[in-house]
């Protein structure tokens, strides 16, 4: 499976190189996810802008990582641009479960300012 990472103090970007997320690289992603999980990667943005396909596998190891991250700190997509990919996750209707945002850097934005609102509500909360 081909992969690169941009591990950064509040977010990893993971970027999936591959056209198609089916069945024989499903495996591997859950590993991928559950790996960064382990590690405490607070927020993880998957770069989708290369795959072209998706099956139930695939969607599958999207819902692992959903899952995982709920616990922990945000699971964002982005980059679905395809139209296979776009018709699957609606079709499928996880485009109402799913963070998805257009690109990569409206998902950094999302994520500091997510961790901004918290740190708001932190103090807020201390002052009471």
């Amino acid at each position: 499976m081909k992969f690169s990472t941009d591990k950064q103090e509040k977010y990893t970007i993971f970027k999936l190189e591959e056209e198609n997320l089916n069945s024989i690289l499903s495996p591997d992603l859950k590993s991928e996810f559950v790996f960064f999980y382990n590690e405490g990667v607070q927020n993880l943005i998957l770069d989708l802008s290369d795959v072209k396909f998706v099956d139930s596998s695939g969607l599958s190891s999207i819902l692992v990582a959903d899952r995982l991250w709920k616990k922990l700190g945000a699971f964002i997509i982005t980059g679905v641009k395809h139209d296979a990919v776009k018709k699957l996750i609606e079709i499928s209707r996880l485009d109402s479960v799913l963070q998805i945002i257009p690109s990569v850097h409206e998902a950094i934005d999302h994520v500091q300012m997510d961790a901004l609102e918290k740190g708001v509500r932190a103090n807020l909360e201390k002052e009471e």
